[in-house]
């Protein structure tokens, strides 16, 4: 009998269970939504008229130590929303491998951003451009499938395209606005009408499957740049087309041009521009705080929702900053991404963000959160770096090389399985070439030449030089050391294969190659060798690894690694990496170096330098960056 009872009680148990959570799945449903009420052109969220003012914030940008910091800061000048991509390279970066923790905790984001009260503009690409190696593709695309067809509804691309949307979707799942969590839009691909392929099957293809993860729980949008072209081949059926336009565009015929394309709904412009991008060797881009402000007041005064692409710009730390250009043309652009917006790079408040904060005050209420204006920083003074290792030699080589492949012509990185930085060509001189000789060469995208172990010139894409007349003409060995200074981003040419092309000397081509990949990703190892002494000035004999050990008493500080008088590399400090230096180049001399990667006590600074060593041989950690104040352009002359 009392087995019966106990029986009885879990079936009506169970029972009750089971409507207790159907009644919570209904209440949840009813209380959390995000919709378009096409009638009175509004949002509505959970059921009431909303319109969001959001800014760009991508999360694999700063440390996730400082993802509330940023967060609250933009939350406290009135925005009730924030935007960022998802990187694909960040979350897979090779085939087999899927990275969800530290600086990748896309889901940590979420759950911050929630926190911080506001709802979150979700873009997973798969392309998103956003001025980072290869636009987020992973390098990997390109060694599967040579000749792939990017952003098409090529089976050989949208296998892994399928696999990568569902595991990002699947992960954010719980946070989307019906299911109560921040996320209320969900973007379908990145500004596709300004790709030439318009294939509207590989959109349509994106929304169902984003749909079928999404559902009634968000709202799926596209967002294109001014042109009907653009609109034409961005907007996909099922989506809500919005546009994006900066200062210097008229708000009224901005926002006719989306209704063309939109008729009803509200006006949205998903990347307002408070600032610019920067490539090295051009002046820092600026954008005019009036401007901003003037913008988006008239914005907001006609009632559309803004996102402000960047109100955080961050950092491109490593190797994840991208380039612009073509097959005539190429810029790579800087480490860091400041982009001249509200907030620096390290999170301080400029005379932009109160501009932003006093307009969205005259058309949304102001929280009451108390923020830092300022960053606390740190001068650590001047280090002395000692030279430890050259390059080329055979450890360096073992510790940092992929085993060396011998091949009968250049491979390109991505044939070596390489997503980054250096690789070595090294081939015998052709016996029956005659003085002169000439070195040519297609580089992708800097290669510095050797003959006998001695530099005779630099190859470089950025200035079309393809071309070294070679200083040792009866040498016995040529060296190409090329640089990947970053995947194109962004245009009709993003299958931007690196390495060395087309090489011959005066029309006779090398007839076998040893190739060598250096991922440099980490530099632990160095760490044993004693250092030695180096001649200073141009390295004629190649790349040397340096190294210098200093101090910090109390608790480490934000600080900036001053490079003004080196030639061009990679600095690391406690095995993380910066990313790249160049300030021969400009307009950028500082490297931002956040607090986290230090530590109280001793610290490490490790550079690979390719070029250059000043007789000092020192650098300084100060507490004021340099990104090129006297190279200041204005984009609103």
């Amino acid at each position: 009998m009392w087995k019966t009872l106990v029986f009885l009680t879990l079936i009506i148990g169970t029972a009750l269970g089971q409507v207790v959570q159907f009644e919570r799945r209904n209440d949840s449903a009813a209380r959390y939504s995000f919709d378009v009420d096409y009638e009175n052109d509004q949002f509505l969220l959970d059921g009431q008229p909303f319109r969001y003012v959001s800014g760009s914030f991508h999360y694999f940008r700063a440390p996730r130590q400082y993802w509330r910091d940023r967060l609250r800061k933009m939350r406290a000048a009135g925005l009730n929303a924030v935007s960022t991509y998802v990187e694909w390279s960040l979350h897979q970066p090779e085939p087999d491998v899927w990275n969800w923790s530290g600086d990748a905790d896309l889901r940590e984001f979420l759950n911050i951003a929630q926190e911080e009260n506001l709802l979150v503009l979700l873009r997973p690409g798969p392309y998103i451009c956003a001025e980072r190696d290869f636009g987020g593709f992973p390098y990997w695309l390109l060694s599967r499938v040579p000749d792939i067809k990017l952003r098409t509804n090529d089976e050989r691309y949208m296998r892994y395209v399928e696999i990568y949307l569902n595991t990002v979707l699947e992960k954010v799942k719980p946070y989307l606005r019906g299911n109560g969590g921040p996320v209320i839009m969900v973007q379908v691909e990145n500004e596709y009408g300004s790709y030439q392929a318009c294939d509207t099957q590989y959109t349509n293809r994106l929304r169902d499957i984003m749909q079928a993860k999404v559902g009634n729980k968000a709202l799926l949008f596209t967002t294109d740049g001014l042109s009907d072209r653009m609109l034409r081949c961005g907007s996909v059926p099922g989506t809500y087309t919005t546009i994006d336009f900066g200062t210097g565009s008229n708000v009224n015929s901005s926002f006719e041009l989306m209704r063309r394309y939109q008729p009803r709904g509200p006006l949205v412009n998903s990347e307002f521009y408070p600032g610019w991008l920067t490539h090295w060797e051009e002046p820092f881009q600026r954008v005019k705080s009036d401007a901003v402000a003037k913008r988006l007041d008239e914005m907001l005064a006609v009632g559309a929702s803004v996102n402000i692409y960047m109100f955080y710009g961050g950092t491109n730390f490593a190797f994840t900053s991208g380039a612009n250009g073509d097959s005539k043309a190429f810029s790579p652009q800087l480490t860091s991404y400041d982009y001249d917006a509200p907030l620096t790079e390290n999170g301080d408040i400029t005379e932009k963000y109160i501009q932003i904060k006093n307009v969205i005050s005259k058309h949304l209420p102001l929280p009451n959160i108390p923020v830092t204006a300022k960053t606390p920083t740190g001068n650590y003074g001047p280090v002395l770096l000692e030279p430890v290792l050259e390059l080329f030699e055979p450890t360096s080589r073992s510790l940092f090389g992929s085993p060396k492949i011998a091949w009968n012509e250049t491979l390109t990185f991505e044939e070596m399985r390489l997503p980054h930085w250096l690789a070595l060509y090294e081939a015998n001189m052709p016996a029956n070439v005659q003085d002169p000789m000439i070195l040519n060469a297609v580089p992708k995208d800097r290669a510095l030449v050797y003959v006998d172990d001695e530099l005779s010139g630099i190859l470089s894409r950025t200035k079309g030089i393809n071309s070294v007349p070679l200083e040792s003409p009866y040498g016995k060995q040529i060296k190409l050391l090329v640089e990947n200074q970053g995947h194109l981003n962004y245009g009709n040419e993003i299958h931007d294969f690196k390495g060395i092309f087309d090489v011959n000397i005066s029309g006779v081509r090398p007839s076998s190659w040893n190739i060598t990949g250096f991922r440099l990703s980490s530099v632990k190892g160095l760490g044993h060798f004693e250092s030695r002494t180096i001649e200073t000035g141009t390295l004629k004999k190649g790349p040397i690894f340096l190294r210098a050990r200093f101090q910090i008493t109390g608790q480490p500080l934000d600080t900036y690694l001053d490079t003004t008088g080196w030639g061009k590399g990679v600095a690391y400090v406690n095995g993380f990496n910066l990313g790249r230096y160049w300030p021969l180049a400009g307009p950028q001399m500082t490297l931002y170096v956040p607090a986290p990667v230090l530590q109280t006590g001793e610290n490490e600074l490790v550079l690979l330098e390719l070029e250059y060593v000043p007789s000092t041989r020192k650098m300084k950690f100060e507490d004021t960056p340099n990104l090129g104040v006297s190279m200041l352009h204005d984009l609103n002359n």
